[in-house]
């Protein structure tokens, strides 16, 4: 057996094994997470990341495990920016604190399967054709740019998103709200339910943000096994994420800032890849600087605003 199918192996059994135990066991019912229990659940996920990364470095090599955790890191942290869009999202629909992880638990679930299907198509398009990497390297130095001065309300709009339009054309919604059904059957016929409408924007949300991330990651490692395990461990800790986010919003006020130069970091990776190779451990020490920094200053500029209103 090779070393490529055992590595695939192990991380299906973790994936699958943690699954269970999450969304089988401990969240099978729905209910409001608290902040003490976001914090454990990210506490864990993050955990067996690292754990991960040493199986990678025991097993394959320093160089693979750098380039894994700055995939994850880079998907983490490009998350957080998508979290605070959920919670708009969330806040539109009126979806209670007790319904939330049901939306994200099946949320979740569709974005490890169009990871899948997004991340192999495009790894297959960099080694097709080389050249899309710097389509790729221009995409994100321009998203980079873009999220400097662009703010969260500006970027979503829930009631014109095409995904929820063009479903509405086939199935009839309900305004009124169902508990935690997605569909109801009322005269004989099958209705959407508001939940179900979340969950719609939430998918459409995590695909546009998966332009942003797959080139990033991609940008650090073209192996298919490094991209993807790197992304999914990162997806599967975002429940978890999104409440500890909800519960402390606003505390980082320059992360976007941060995540705006690391994606222009990579981007810029992206485009001098044909003359000049950036080591994988320069990579993820960048990332982590730059996030390390960001959230620091965030913190002094929390405390700085506490001391002027006294």
């Amino acid at each position: 057996m090779s070393e490529q199918v055992i590595m695939w192996t192990v991380f299906n059994l973790v994936i699958a094994g943690v699954l269970y135990i999450d969304l089988g066991i401990l969240n099978k019912k729905c209910h409001a997470v608290t902040l003490k229990e976001a914090v454990k659940w990210c506490v864990a996920w993050i955990s067996l990341a690292l754990i991960f990364a040493g199986i990678i470095h025991f097993r394959e090599g320093q160089d693979r495990a750098f380039a894994f955790l700055t995939g994850y890191i880079i998907e983490y942290s490009l998350s957080m920016d998508n979290m605070f869009v959920f919670i708009m999202i969330f806040s539109y629909f009126n979806v209670p604190a007790r319904l939330q992880p049901r939306v994200l638990h099946w949320g979740i679930i569709g974005a490890v399967i169009m990871r899948f299907l997004l991340i192999f198509a495009g790894i297959g398009l960099v080694k097709t054709f080389h050249w899309v990497i710097y389509l790729f390297g221009g995409l994100l130095i321009y998203t980079a740019f873009k999220m400097f001065g662009h703010d969260e309300e500006d970027r979503i709009e829930p009631e014109k998103n095409p995904l929820l339009l063009l479903f509405k054309r086939f199935m009839p919604f309900t305004t009124e709200p169902q508990g935690e059904k997605f569909f109801i059957r009322k005269n004989k016929l099958v209705y959407a339910t508001p939940l179900f409408a979340t969950l719609l924007v939430i998918e459409a949300s995590d695909l546009i943000f998966a332009v942003d991330s797959i080139p990033a990651v991609i940008a650090i490692s073209q192996d298919p096994f490094i991209v993807y395990s790197s992304n999914i461990f990162a997806i599967l800790g975002l429940r978890s994420l999104y409440f500890l986010l909800a519960s402390i919003m606003g505390l980082f006020c320059y992360l976007k800032y941060g995540i705006s130069l690391i994606l222009l970091f990579v981007g810029t990776k992206m485009l001098v890849s044909g003359f000049y190779q950036i080591q994988t451990a320069t990579s993820l020490f960048v990332v982590i600087g730059i996030l390390a920094i960001s959230m620091l200053a965030s913190v002094i500029c929390k405390k700085d605003s506490c001391r002027q209103s006294r």
